[in-house]
């Protein structure tokens, strides 16, 4: 059997390139211009030459930059890059090392999974990471089959509790006998890769960050849940690197693959030990009320043996979305909003009106709208001085537009789906349109995420999961009575009302 799906130990050196998406101008300071979503940002002169090389196509060394930069900070340089490459303007790969690795406790709960904890400790050690700058705790708790003696046979410390306490209490218990300056968090279902840490833990160079995550990747791959999982699991947070700002209050990162500092995590007080299901989004959002940003590279990667059975997995999905009410009516101060841009709102209502009376004028209000929204945005882009052709802004325009349209169907598909069954005898044509909504969604999830499995056998798993989620939040709203997940805030405009406490607060 497969312990490490990724193979052996490796080195891929630091290195950055200009996204085919973004145009670099020539004249003056250098200025990025990024097709879809259409922004810019202007450099200092200084980065003139750095850009000029970016923008070949081929990935450059990072230690060229730096030459390239002259007398500069290289923590800053790079941590300076990374924001531009969460910004979508520049691509990297590869990780840069530390001159001297910071000393890391890997912290595992476990409960009667003998043979998963001993492949996910055989993975353990195959870390591309120095051995005397780590150590494993598992925590036992309280397993009835021999879990225990399965962990006393590697180098790792066990800690045996009489009484079943739940992960978050196990969690904690290890983070305060740890000796690490590093907590790294990683479930007993789940064999990490080789470069786990080397890869995370320089990303805490930028010490605005309190805690990253990296990619949780399907172990499995065989039935036909499996590749499902492997592109629309819950834990799966994507190929793209991500920061929590005050734009997106209810960013997080999964538990099973989790790095934090071990004095802020013990600060302010680790896992809340009363929550089951959802203590990782808590701790997160507990974090960035504090001022501290939490971030996610699409690297550091750990192997999930998810369940892949159908009870199971709806079962789990159900709980994930009970979680939703409790962490909103905790975290009030998190309101969810639902943006409805002008434009966008009336161009698709003109088109949706214009099918169902078949008005054919309506269709034609409907690309006035267009026109006059893309105009509009011409004469932003001219007064920024923006070197943007016609075409690339109708394009950007109508990809917005796109993009609201995919909002709205997710949200319908997320939470409403269940009620098209319940109002189809009542409302037969809106049963119809939450359907259409649904498996619109569903085919822009396949053709956007491309599962190596057909059409059907998706949009089956798919309406499962969105069902289950929505089953399991509603049953936490009426329990909770708290209806915050189901009920946003609409807005016209970008509005953002949650404010971060600070560091010092």
């Amino acid at each position: 059997m497969k312990t490490n799906p990724s193979g052996g130990k490796y080195e891929s050196p630091l290195s950055y390139r200009m996204r085919s998406s973004v145009t670099a101008g020539k004249n003056g300071s250098p200025q990025l211009i990024l097709d879809y979503p259409l922004k810019s940002v202007k450099l200092d002169l200084a980065w003139k030459p750095v850009i000029n090389r970016l923008s070949t196509g081929d990935f450059f060394p990072f230690e060229n930059i730096v030459s390239l930069m002259g007398p500069v900070e290289p923590d800053k340089t790079e941590i300076f890059l990374d924001g531009l490459v969460r910004k979508g303007f520049l691509e990297r790969k590869g990780f840069s090392p530390f001159f001297e690795y910071p000393f890391v406790s890997i912290i595992i709960p476990v409960r009667n999974r003998p043979e998963e904890m001993r492949e996910c400790l055989i993975s353990l050690g195959e870390l591309d990471y120095p051995s005397e700058r780590f150590e494993i705790i598992v925590v036992d708790d309280a397993s009835d089959d021999h879990t225990p003696l399965v962990v006393s046979t590697f180098p790792a410390r066990l800690i045996v509790l009489d009484e079943h306490k739940q992960a978050s209490y196990c969690r904690n218990l290890a983070a305060r006998e740890a000796k690490g300056d590093i907590l790294a968090f990683i479930d007993s279902d789940c064999l990490a890769g080789p470069g786990w840490l080397k890869e995370l833990i320089p990303v805490f160079k930028d010490h605005s960050l309190g805690a990253i995550g990296g990619m949780v990747d399907a172990y499995f791959n065989e039935k036909a849940l499996d590749r499902y999982e492997k592109v629309r699991s819950s834990l799966n947070t994507g190929p793209w690197m991500k920061r929590s700002s005050k734009e997106n209050p209810f960013f997080y990162v999964p538990s099973c693959n989790l790095l934090v500092k071990r004095d802020l995590f013990l600060r302010h007080g680790g896992f809340r030990e009363d929550f089951h299901v959802g203590e990782d989004v808590d701790l997160c959002w507990r974090l960035q009320d504090q001022g501290y940003h939490i971030e996610y590279r699409p690297m550091g990667k750990v192997f999930h043996k998810h369940r892949n059975h159908l009870k199971p997995f709806f079962k789990r999905r159900f709980e994930y979305g009970t979680s939703e009410p409790v962490l909103q009516k905790r975290h009030s101060e998190r309101i969810k909003q639902w943006l409805f841009p002008k434009g966008a709102t009336a161009f698709w209502a003109a088109l949706v009106l214009s099918v169902i009376s078949e008005w054919i004028p309506l269709f034609g209000l409907g690309l006035w709208i267009f026109l006059m929204d893309a105009l509009n945005r011409k004469r932003q882009v001219q007064r920024n001085n923006l070197p943007v052709k016609l075409p690339t802004l109708f394009l950007a325009v109508f990809r917005s537009y796109l993009a609201f349209l995919y909002q709205f169907s997710a949200f319908v598909s997320r939470y409403y789906l269940i009620w098209s069954f319940l109002i189809v005898w009542f409302l037969p044509l809106a049963t119809m349109v939450v359907l259409g909504i649904h498996l619109l969604l569903g085919l822009s999830e396949y053709v956007i995420r491309k599962p190596r499995m057909n059409l059907l056998m998706f949009l089956y798993y798919f309406s499962l999961d969105q069902l289950s989620y929505q089953i399991g939040v509603w049953w936490g709203c009426v329990k909770n009575r708290h209806f915050s997940p189901v009920n946003p805030r609409i807005l016209w405009k970008k509005k953002f009302d949650y404010k971060p406490r600070s560091k010092t607060d």
